[in-house]
């Protein structure tokens, strides 16, 4: 899933629970921060096997766990409703490309919905096939009608979440554009790419 809508899904969460702890801005945001936080981990897919960012520790449950664990001893509630807030981020991406949820195994697990058994057991050969290889995945996402309806209706859920449980955050979601603008952007490159 794209970071415009884990910060969709992270306003949405922080919304309802805003109805029955009034956050204040530091604390809503902070929710929010964490259901994203961890898809900079791309700035360090070198270090990852394939260069796959997915495969790092941070898109594990690992750092939810020690956030929940530590929200816990010190009875910090907004730490352990952000480490909720960073698992569904990492729960939420084992439905398309699948995600190193437990990190020892070392290798994508879930549903992996946008990719079939064949093209991820030979999935080289597939990246092969286009001047780009991220063009494979952008392909995929992009021609799946259902990735383009979920992207509508969590934006759609923001807003109105948003005006019933936390009018006066309401701004933050302007903060959904540019990441929705960085998504477009590389997509029509890509496509720009693939075309030349």
């Amino acid at each position: 899933m794209h970071i415009n809508n884990h910060f969709a899904v992270g306003f949405i969460f922080a919304s309802i629970l805003n109805y029955f702890f009034n956050f204040n801005l530091l604390e809503f945001s902070f929710i929010i921060l964490f259901s994203f936080i961890c898809d900079f981990d791309v700035f360090f897919s070198k270090f990852a096997k394939d260069n796959n960012h997915r495969l790092l520790i941070t898109h594990s449950i690992i750092p939810s766990i020690i956030m929940l664990l530590v929200g816990l001893i010190f009875n910090w509630m907004i730490l352990i409703i952000s480490a909720i807030s960073y698992s569904s981020h990492i729960i939420i991406d084992t439905i398309d490309w699948g995600t190193n949820l437990l990190y020892f195994q070392k290798k994508q697990v879930g549903f992996k919905l946008l990719i079939s058994k064949e093209e991820f057991k030979n999935l080289p050969k597939y990246l092969s096939e286009y001047k780009n290889p991220a063009s494979f995945f952008d392909a995929k996402y992009y021609n799946n009608i259902k990735c383009v309806i979920t992207e509508i209706v969590l934006f759609i859920l923001m807003i109105i979440f948003g005006l019933i449980f936390a009018f006066q955050f309401i701004l933050i979601t302007l903060l959904y554009f540019p990441f929705l603008c960085f998504h477009l952007f590389r997509h029509f490159h890509l496509k720009k790419i693939e075309a030349s």
